[in-house]
């Protein structure tokens, strides 16, 4: 027993060097949602502990677009978001943390933001997409409730959107606007939506958009089931409203996007790319415990 014993230790130092360190979990991109901020404490703040402490040594990146946390929360209403994403390319791919790849996790308007990002910068490479309640699809109407301290900005928002989303002038300067989509109005979101209708290839087909997107391990939907603030919830898995009319709505799999496979969703479904999540409580609403049993397995 005791040679045994003895025998562990050492047993236990060759094994090791065989089989070399644990691997360390990869990065994790973070990208806020509409009025919040890269460090906010009650937010991605939280959020980014909470990763840190359930994993330990991973390096963790929470976006901030903007030179100050008042930039950061700002832009996220008025800074187009094709400027936005190209920055955050240009963050991603400078910084040497990520140049083996990184996961990414998006909460709300980041969420699809992040997905454009996989679309367009595949270096460093993107490796798993959490979309955390992201309008995939757009919001529309109502622009029902704001975010913090934001509900002066929000109200101005949404009589601009009212008075003309698809403008150019609204489409350059207004970040909601960008991914505005109003099922009354699908030819004038398909000709004068600058962000979302290009990501969502309702121009025509760019198939580095879509083998970008492919390449992804897994992409990540989360649904918030009680949401008041994303009209139609749907939108967070890729579905949205019959076109002409904004009372049904249809699922990603019956969308001519999924049945023409212009981003490459189809084909990823059927490989089993695609994870379709849903928890009760309203945007952006959930609990330690939902975080650590159901989207910290995707990082590690």
């Amino acid at each position: 027993m005791a040679a045994l014993r003895a025998a562990v230790p050492v047993l236990s130092v060759l094994l090791g060097l065989c089989l070399g360190p644990a691997a360390a979990a990869a990065p994790l991109v973070i990208w806020h949602g509409m009025g919040d901020s890269c460090c906010n404490p009650l937010s991605m703040g939280y959020v980014q502990k909470l990763v840190e402490k359930k994993i330990p040594g991973i390096y963790v990146l929470s976006l901030k677009i903007g030179s100050n946390l008042i930039q950061d929360m700002e832009n996220s209403f008025f800074m187009n978001v094709n400027d936005q994403v190209r920055e955050v390319c240009s963050q991603l791919a400078m910084d040497p943390h990520l140049k083996e790849g990184y996961n990414a996790m998006g909460f709300s308007q980041g969420g699809q933001f992040l997905r454009a990002v996989a679309q367009r910068c595949p270096s460093p490479p993107m490796l798993n997409l959490i979309s955390v309640g992201g309008q995939h699809q757009g919001r529309v109407y109502g622009f029902p409730r704001c975010p913090g301290e934001s509900s002066h900005i929000c109200d101005w928002i949404r009589k601009t959107l009212d008075l003309g989303a698809y403008t150019a002038a609204v489409q350059e300067h207004l970040v909601q606007a960008e991914y505005w989509h109003d099922p009354l109005k699908e030819e004038d979101y398909r000709k004068n939506s600058i962000f979302l209708a290009d990501i969502n290839q309702e121009r025509g087909i760019n198939e580095t958009y879509k083998k970008n997107l492919m390449a992804l391990k897994k992409f990540v939907m989360v649904k918030f089931l009680n949401d008041t603030m994303v009209d139609p919830p749907v939108s967070e898995w890729f579905g949205f409203y019959k076109s002409g009319q904004a009372k049904e709505t249809v699922p990603l799999q019956e969308t001519s996007l999924y049945k023409e496979d212009r981003l490459g969703l189809q084909e990823m479904d059927k490989a089993g790319k695609l994870v379709f999540l849903g928890v009760k409580g309203d945007h952006l609403h959930f609990s330690e415990e939902w975080f650590d049993t159901t989207l910290l397995p995707f990082l590690q």
